[in-house]
């Protein structure tokens, strides 16, 4: 059996019955390393002495990428999240098109992207990445889907976060591709995979519909595991999901449809 990936787990969706520092032990002993979003929600201190290795955790507290004052709040605590990412080893820090809630829904939303958001995402990324490398971190900007989970959020499809890392073209800042949303807004998930691909700093999975681990629904993650595979990434892959039943068989189902 091969294993070419680094496979990484969400501890925000995981054994939620459980505090976080039993959630990482259990991800850890497992084999896995280990995801987690707003970190102003935990204690720092004791996730740093948890043993957990991180891949990756929310790089802003608030703030937005397409308005003036959004973007300096978002730089303002951006430079706050790198100290806790440098506390906790993490090196991905993760930003999305504008803050969310606590529903997921967008802080601001917005019917139409207009040519002048589009501008000030790129100068606001630019920043961001200004401060990735002064830091030595990483940034990496997730697509998400406005159909199910995040209505109205701009720069939501693969598309738009491809575009916008393109433009930036800075190696502090990468792409978060999420499979799960990117089934939902575009499909295709091969081709977007290998469209991406020198982009890419980690890609997260979960299965249509649901936000289940993979084999609950419609995506084929073993024939994308493989394509993955003979595109030559070998970086991580985090399972993002709600488990359908048991934590433990969603990681070992997350682990079967990656293993070769």
């Amino acid at each position: 059996m091969n294993q070419p990936f680094q496979l990484a787990v969400c501890a925000e969706m995981v054994f939620r019955d459980q505090p976080v520092t039993e959630r990482l032990k259990r991800i850890t002993d497992a084999g896995f390393i280990a995801e987690i979003w707003d970190w102003t929600k935990h204690d720092i201190k004791a996730l740093a002495s948890s043993g957990a290795t991180f891949s990756s955790m929310t790089g802003y507290v608030t703030g937005t990428l397409a308005d003036e004052a959004g973007a300096d709040e978002l730089l303002r605590t951006a430079a706050e999240s790198i100290p806790i990412a440098k506390e906790l080893r993490c090196p991905r820090l993760n930003l999305h098109g504008t803050g969310l809630d606590g529903q997921g829904l967008p802080v601001a939303k917005s019917e139409v992207v207009t040519g002048a958001m589009w501008l000030k995402a790129v100068d606001t990324l630019q920043r961001v990445a200004d401060l990735g490398e002064k830091h030595g971190v990483t940034f990496v900007l997730e697509n998400l889907n406005e159909a199910v989970d995040h209505p109205k959020t701009p720069f939501a499809k693969a598309a738009d976060t491809i575009a916008l890392v393109e433009a930036v073209n800075r190696p502090s800042l990468k792409l978060n591709l999420d499979l799960y949303h990117a089934q939902i807004g575009e499909g295709n998930l091969i081709e977007l995979c290998r469209r991406a691909l020198p982009l890419i700093g980690e890609i997260q999975v979960a299965d249509v519909p649901g936000r289940h681990e993979p084999g609950t629904g419609e995506i084929n993650y073993p024939a994308i595991a493989r394509a993955l595979d003979a595109m030559g990434y070998r970086g991580v892959v985090g399972l993002e999901a709600w488990p359908e039943s048991d934590s433990d068989l969603a990681l070992r189902r997350f682990r079967d449809a990656f293993t070769l």
